[in-house]
């Protein structure tokens, strides 16, 4: 009997990616991150948001609050002690999934500022006609829209918004220009890579987006999930080549007749706890979206209904 093929007989060596899981989380709890950022911890760990939503707050007295989380009471009650005595002026949002945006309404409701994001869920997308994914928060619409290259200025600091689409096609970056940070939402995590989830999840874009962030001059990432990136640069490129290497095993399968997503998800993530394979099989079916709008795989018209995939 043949043994079960296994990611290390694609012949692909797949660079690894210097991950942090080392992280204290100390939910409802204020933590000093730099002269003018603080972060508190919501209580949603998961295996997709690590620890849980980290919301980070900019400056000191009137104050910018960058993605308020999920729906929780004691997060809620913790951001609203933490700024007990101090005014939030602006509400960040990075992107609309359910455990970034859903408490910007109960804190503007009282505090009343305004929210800023690109965008609604899917609005990156909606005008082309795609249907998102039904896990994101659709009651968000910001107050004010941002778009690329817009400053945003508060009391002793300023935010560049730096437009990423990819994790979702309505993901923004903020960049806090006097500390040279850069707030990453789930575009670059140091815990782990990022889900990309098609349709309004694009491999392609999340490459460009990623490509984007090494022109820049950033010396370190706060993503929402996880520690900070202390070398952002050499992260983002080591992620890069860790993505092509990912797109190489995919080939490799194709090469050896594996064309179905779910039995690539089986030999590529052969090391991995099986739970975790579906969200693996969206993470292969992005990267088959891309191989095939740049021409590297395609999908014959007779095989749409089995979805499977042919080496262009």
């Amino acid at each position: 009997m043949t043994a079960p093929l296994k990611a290390a007989d694609l012949g692909v060596v797949l660079p690894a990616l210097p991950v942090d899981r080392e992280y204290d989380p100390r939910y409802a709890e204020v933590v000093e991150i730099s002269p003018l950022i603080r972060r508190v911890l919501a209580r949603n760990p998961s295996p997709f948001t690590f620890h849980g939503t980290g919301t980070y707050l900019i400056g000191r007295g009137k104050v910018a609050v960058v993605d308020p989380g999920p729906l929780l009471d004691e997060h809620l009650a913790a951001l609203q002690r933490t700024l007990h005595g101090e005014t939030i002026t602006h509400i960040l949002i990075t992107h609309t999934h359910s455990d970034h945006s859903p408490a910007a309404a109960p804190l503007k409701a009282v505090c009343g500022a305004p929210t800023y994001g690109f965008g609604p869920h899917g609005a990156g997308k909606r005008l082309a006609g795609v249907n998102v994914e039904a896990g994101g928060d659709m009651d968000f619409q910001a107050d004010i829209e941002v778009r690329d290259g817009d400053v945003l200025a508060g009391d002793g600091w300023q935010v560049e918004c730096v437009y990423t689409p990819g994790h979702t096609s309505n993901h923004i970056c903020f960049g806090l220009r006097e500390e040279q940070a850069l707030f990453t939402g789930d575009h670059v995590m140091g815990w782990s890579t990022t889900v990309i989830i098609p349709p309004d999840g694009d491999m392609g874009q999340y490459f460009a987006s990623l490509q984007r962030l090494q022109s820049r001059g950033d010396r370190r990432y706060y993503p929402t999930h996880g520690n900070p990136i202390q070398a952002p640069q050499a992260f983002v490129t080591q992620l890069i080549a860790h993505r092509r290497a990912r797109e190489d095993q995919i080939a490799a399968c194709l090469a050896r007749e594996i064309t179905l997503v779910p039995a690539m998800v089986a030999v590529i993530y052969s090391e991995i706890d099986a739970r975790m394979h579906p969200a693996a099989a969206l993470s292969i079916s992005a990267h088959l979206a891309h191989m095939v709008a740049n021409g590297r795989v395609t999908m014959a018209a007779n095989d749409a209904a089995a979805g499977a995939y042919r080496l262009a």
